[in-house]
């Protein structure tokens, strides 16, 4: 592995912390910090619990993929199956869980791919992307009010999709390309 080059602490230190939104899935707090130079600043940041993403493997060329209508945008999109953490929940429970209740299929391999962090600058969440194959179909169980469409695709097609911009789901995409560079035996 590369070596990093040394680095200067910049850590910010908790000076207050106000919970100003407490919703059923996000909590959006705003603290009072101490920058590394003494001086105050305040940081605005959204709590997540947390999810998963998985590439599910029909077969070695095809994985499974869903569309799904995504309120905040108003329009469909084409994702991997995913889904939040619950309450201390593992997350490759999660990732089991969310690919019988989405997908309907449970995996008899499972491998972790990547730990990836979305959104830094205003989010604790972290996404934990797995691969799973050996799929058997045990029939789907959707949340109340989730409804999506689960397809089968060549990953050569997805990552054409993702060039086309037809895939523009970040978590997708990444774990899209991530597995064409490094992900392939």
């Amino acid at each position: 592995m590369a070596k990093l080059p040394e680095f200067a602490d910049f850590t910010e230190s908790t000076v207050s912390s106000q919970l100003v939104y407490d919703g059923g899935l996000l909590k959006v707090h705003r603290d009072q910090v101490r920058l590394h130079d003494g001086t105050l600043a305040w940081r605005e940041y959204v709590k997540h619990p947390g999810a998963v993403m998985v590439l599910a493997f029909v077969d070695a060329e095809t994985i499974l993929l869903e569309r799904q209508f995504r309120y905040p945008k108003n329009r469909h999109f084409i994702e991997i199956p995913a889904g939040k953490l619950e309450p201390d929940e593992p997350a490759l429970d999660t990732a089991k869980r969310e690919l019988i209740e989405e997908c309907g299929f449970e995996a008899s391999e499972w491998w972790k791919i990547a730990t990836l962090d979305p959104s830094i600058g205003y989010s604790t969440e972290v996404i934990h992307l797995y691969g799973a194959r050996g799929l058997k179909h045990v029939g789907a169980a959707l949340d109340a009010g989730e409804h999506l469409q689960v397809f089968e695709a060549k990953v050569a097609d997805a990552i054409e999709w993702v060039r086309q911009g037809v895939i523009t789901d970040t978590k997708t995409t990444l774990a899209l390309l991530w597995w064409d560079e490094w992900g392939r035996p």
